[in-house]
């Protein structure tokens, strides 16, 4: 009787320390055994309130990386928008050579200007543009004096919910490398040997279901008369020249100003891609070689108004790789979004799994203090009969 009596004791001073630890800590299931339903359901919801906090992380991290990095493509377009002004300032006929060299001098500090921006590194120090090689400076100028790219064309895609990946950046070989030339279809420039003054656009597409993409060569058989052949050297077009014409084949259109001398050649070749810091050291170049005859001011006009178009082009680019980048930040923020609610959720049904009401368990607590102590009273007592007390 008296073991009965004691174990019955010692379960009840455990159900009263069971009530007093869940007042402790505010918390019902304080191990599986207390609900194993309950238990096995916190396990999970916990699990996934510990993915959303790193979803949470990754999209900070992400966030953060993308907002330089659509500051770095702001900046780098406000230095070509600077280029720009330069380039058709440079291409003023009333121009001396020594007033171009100090346009040639502010294009030299902006093509320092855009290669720092292009080396620009996050709150981590690791480099925005060097795709998965984070620790290395991506653009530097080689030997040969032209601005090479060390990073490789990875993207770090980082998790933001449990099917989305959002890339936190973009090599900077897709930026700055990658550009289309020309007007997108074909790039123009004037034979280095030509003596007469015309001066060749850029040129457009003006039916592109007729381009055929060769090497053509628009050949002046005498100053008013022109013929374009191709790479195998076939007549395509030929046509006469009155000055400030246009010259049509097979789908484009380029436009000739100035007076061509006989055997002026100009060349229409298909747009490759060019990297921006290629196509500024190009106009410093340009700029640098000066021009001391109307042919060789021609020459430069003509390879000025490709670099205009070409600075155009790197513009648009620049312009649709940061519309990308706002695209993903977007997309962050409603992801963001859906997470506060999930997490809201979440927290909610944690809560109601595993919170104590403290009302009720403190009146069980009331309830099992009160019975434990009458318990105690009736084994004392008990254990005092002896049948020696009746004799």
């Amino acid at each position: 009787m008296h073991d009965l009596a004691i174990a019955a004791l010692l379960r009840q001073q455990a159900e009263l320390s069971k009530t007093q630890n869940q007042i402790a800590t505010g918390k019902r299931v304080q191990k599986p055994s207390d609900d194993p339903v309950a238990a096995a359901q916190l396990f999970e919801l916990t699990r996934t309130q510990s993915q959303v906090e790193q979803f949470n992380r990754n999209s900070t991290a992400a966030t953060t990386r993308l907002q330089l990095e659509e500051q770095a493509l702001a900046d780098s377009g406000t230095v070509l928008q600077r280029v720009h002004e330069l380039v058709v300032q440079s291409n003023t006929a009333t121009l001396t050579n020594s007033d171009r060299q100090y346009i040639v001098t502010e294009l030299q500090a902006r093509a320092s200007e855009l290669q720092a921006i292009a080396n620009r590194q996050d709150t981590n120090g690791d480099y925005l543009f060097a795709g998965f090689a984070a620790r290395t400076q991506p653009f530097a100028r080689g030997s040969s004096g032209q601005v090479a790219y060390a990073g490789d064309s990875g993207a770090r895609q980082l998790q933001v919910d449990s099917t989305q990946l959002v890339a936190d950046a973009n090599p900077g070989s897709q930026v700055f490398m990658d550009v289309t030339a020309g007007n997108g279809a074909f790039t123009t420039a004037a034979a280095a040997t030509n003596t007469g003054s015309g001066v060749l656009d850029a040129g457009s597409i003006v039916d592109r279901s007729q381009w055929v993409p060769d090497q053509y060569t628009i050949s002046f058989t005498s100053g008013s008369t022109w013929q374009v052949t191709d790479s195998a050297n076939n007549p395509v077009a030929a046509g006469s020249y009155t000055g400030d014409g246009a010259i049509a084949f097979r789908g484009v259109q380029v436009n000739l100003s100035g007076t061509p001398a006989s055997g002026d050649q100009f060349a229409v070749r298909p747009a490759g891609t060019q990297d921006v810091f290629g196509m500024l050291d190009g106009v410093i170049a340009t700029l640098q070689a000066g021009a001391g005859n109307d042919a060789t001011r021609a020459q430069m006009s003509t390879a000025l108004n490709a670099s205009l178009q070409q600075i155009e082009q790197a513009s648009d680019h620049l312009l649709a790789v940061r519309a990308s980048v706002g695209a993903r930040l977007s997309v962050l923020g409603d992801a963001d979004a859906a997470r506060q609610d999930q997490s809201t959720d979440l927290a909610t049904a944690v809560s109601g799994l595993q919170d104590l009401d403290y009302a009720a368990a403190v009146s069980k607590m009331s309830q099992q203090y009160v019975g434990l102590q009458a318990a105690q009273q009736s084994y004392a007592n008990i254990s005092k009969l002896s049948l020696f007390n009746y004799l």
